[in-house]
């Protein structure tokens, strides 16, 4: 029996978009599991807590078989071995995005040699999409909802009425 091919995937995803739900659904057809892992980082302050974050990913991607949901803290490296994965999957959705995603590539392979990454890229109406920008427009009262789930975009609205966080 041929071995199971976990990915995962990384990132803050707060909030999650429509760009990240495209990088998923594309990258489960490449292995056989994804796993959809945020990141714990001190320096950020998300607008969601860890676990809102993990509830949202696994409410929009409970319909993409073999996609599951975690979190870590510290090292992408470490969390590939503690999740099993044989690659990291990373979106690209512009230029500018290559040469920071590239040289952290190159540093989980020197950390990891066995570590892979493998560059997806959204598809053209998620291109420009990117979490930071969500939170902006909603902050100043845009419309978010072609860019993000509908659950994200009421969830996100509400709490940035509300001011908390």
């Amino acid at each position: 029996m041929p071995l199971e091919r976990t990915a995962i995937y990384p990132g803050t995803f707060d909030p999650v978009t429509n760009g990240h739900l495209d990088v998923v659904r594309r990258a489960s057809r490449l292995f056989d599991r994804i796993v959809v892992a945020i990141g714990t980082h001190s320096g950020k302050r998300p607008v969601f807590t860890v676990p809102e974050r993990l509830a949202h990913l696994r409410q929009i991607c409970q319909g993409i078989p073999g996609v599951t949901v975690g979190s870590f803290d510290g090292l992408l490296t470490r969390a590939v071995r503690d999740f099993g994965a044989v690659a990291v999957i990373r979106g690209l959705r512009a230029v500018s995005d290559f040469e920071y995603e590239f040289q952290m590539a190159l540093m989980n392979r020197e950390l990891s040699p066995q570590c892979e990454t493998v560059f997806l890229m959204p598809s053209p109406e998620y291109s420009f999409v990117s979490s930071t920008m969500i939170r902006e427009i909603a902050r100043f009262g845009g419309d978010i909802s072609p860019f993000v789930p509908p659950e994200i975009c009421e969830q996100l609205q509400r709490r940035l009425q509300e001011g908390t966080r």
